[in-house]
């Protein structure tokens, strides 16, 4: 179904921001937008690289949509930033399906992203730290801050032609600071797709 909604909603051509949920909606958005854009790169702010071949028997979990979504080649290229959750089985991940990787504590140094594609940006909010996002399942300390991921959002140089945002959930929320965030991320994204669709 969400296949089938992502695929008449883009197909005017205009830009379209989904919210979550949890990152399992990112695969089948990602099936819809690779039908009418060609080539693509996913730039994924995330703690996690949601990169598992299968959660508890599940293939189609939260922790295992871009795993699919590069077994289908859904993407040219899958940068991921803002990690700090990595093992052995998800370094074995990244290296099969060549994903670029930008650790939380390299942010800081990291050079620019150099796209050459149309950008979907996903947003997972656990990407931040939980002191500046604590309403999420799966807090990650150690991560970035609202202003590095504007940051990477205002960088972006090529039209992004989709996005999402995320992994909020408002039971762990505290003063509605997370919602704040996530509203404020999205009007960024908002803005950015206007401004990268004039060049």
């Amino acid at each position: 179904m969400i296949e089938q909604h992502v695929g008449r909603a883009i197909a005017s051509g205009d830009p379209l921001i989904s919210l979550g949920g949890d990152h399992a909606i990112a695969h089948p958005i990602m099936r819809a937008v690779r039908r009418r854009y060609p080539s693509l790169t996913i730039l994924q702010i995330d703690a996690h690289p949601d990169m598992y071949d299968a959660y508890q028997g599940n293939p189609r979990s939260h922790t295992s949509s871009f795993a699919r979504i590069m077994e289908e080649r859904l993407a040219d290229r899958l940068i991921q930033v803002g990690l700090r959750t990595l093992n052995d089985e998800l370094r074995s991940q990244h290296k099969r399906f060549g994903v670029e990787v930008v650790e939380a504590r390299h942010v800081s140094e990291m050079p620019p992203l150099a796209l050459a594609t149309p950008v979907y940006l996903s947003i997972d909010m656990d990407s931040l730290d939980p002191a500046f996002a604590p309403g999420v399942s799966h807090r990650e300390p150690g991560g970035l801050s609202t202003r590095q991921v504007i940051d990477i959002i205002q960088a972006i140089d090529q039209p992004i032609i989709g996005a999402d945002i995320v992994e909020y959930n408002p039971r762990q929320d505290v003063s509605n600071l997370t919602a704040i965030v996530a509203a404020k991320l999205l009007k960024e994204v908002a803005g950015m797709m206007v401004k990268t669709a004039a060049r």
